[in-house]
């Protein structure tokens, strides 16, 4: 069921209504699932059926992507506003301390989510956050030519090259090993997704000075990390047991930094697993 929802969130002006679009499928328990930047929900498509046979899946587009309005003023892009917006979103729903799985920024934020003791275990896929500065310069540029890449196609081309796996190689191969596999539907409104996010810069800016230094230890954590990650190296994966000595380490053998297309049954599984509790 694809839904959208408004809530209050408060700020330094007052109170200010933030509305989240989500796709909710499945029954048993809670689990949110939280994309990375310039992404949308659409990119958990290929592993929600799958997790919704065991549990109510919301998938989000977080504010400023997909379908979600950008935040209103003056609400930032940082993790101390982003975390209440989705605990507001979960308040909503009437959902409680759901399991969460996030991917990127949102495995950053689904760590965060963990530290602050507002969730029952926390899956991160190639987590931001564990960068040297280095690395993250390197994937900072990396997503800004990807977002200029995309905003300078026209629609017919990004149409065309949707039609071919060597297309939508030429789209996607930065994030996924496997972009052959993307529907040219899913490849179409990914590449759209990330010219028309309007928290694209914001969410960068806001990104610039986040390191996760902190331990998890209220809940349990699993950290996966896609063995062909292109944007944030799997050497990352160890920075984070290191810095969350009790979280369950996994190898995404062959897959990219957005593994869920590229193997499915195995994300699924992790997730499923790291939600078991």
């Amino acid at each position: 069921m694809s839904a959208e929802i408004s809530f209050a969130v408060e700020s330094p002006a007052g109170p200010r209504t933030v509305t989240v679009a989500y796709e909710r499928r499945g029954a048993g328990a809670p689990l949110l699932l939280l994309h990375g930047i310039g992404h949308l929900w659409r990119a958990w498509e290929p592993v929600l059926d799958i997790l919704a046979a065991e549990r109510d899946v919301i998938a989000v587009d977080l504010p400023g992507f997909g379908a979600s309005p950008e935040l209103p003023a003056p609400l930032a892009y940082d993790l101390s506003t982003v975390v209440p917006v989705l605990t507001a979103f979960c308040a909503e729903l009437g959902i409680e301390r759901p399991h969460v799985a996030g991917n990127s920024l949102g495995g950053l934020l689904a760590l965060e989510l963990g530290r602050e003791k507002l969730v029952r275990s926390v899956t991160a896929l190639s987590p931001a956050g564990f960068w040297s500065e280095s690395e993250r310069r390197y994937a900072f540029t990396t997503l800004r030519a990807m977002r200029g890449a995309a905003l300078a196609m026209p629609l017919p081309l990004i149409e065309r090259l949707s039609r071919s796996a060597a297309g939508r190689t030429a789209l996607t191969s930065t994030i996924y090993a496997r972009p052959g596999r993307l529907s040219p539907e899913a490849a179409v409104a990914e590449t759209l997704a990330l010219r028309k996010a309007t928290g694209f810069h914001q969410t960068l800016a806001a990104g610039r000075n986040v390191l996760f230094g902190d331990d998890v230890p209220a809940v349990p954590v699993t950290v996966a990390w896609g063995t062909r990650d292109r944007l944030l190296l799997r050497r990352q994966g160890v920075r984070a047991k290191h810095t969350i000595p009790g979280a369950r380490l996994v190898r995404l053998p062959g897959c990219g930094h957005v593994p869920m297309n590229d193997d499915p049954a195995l994300v699924a599984r992790v997730i499923l697993d790291g939600s078991a509790s």
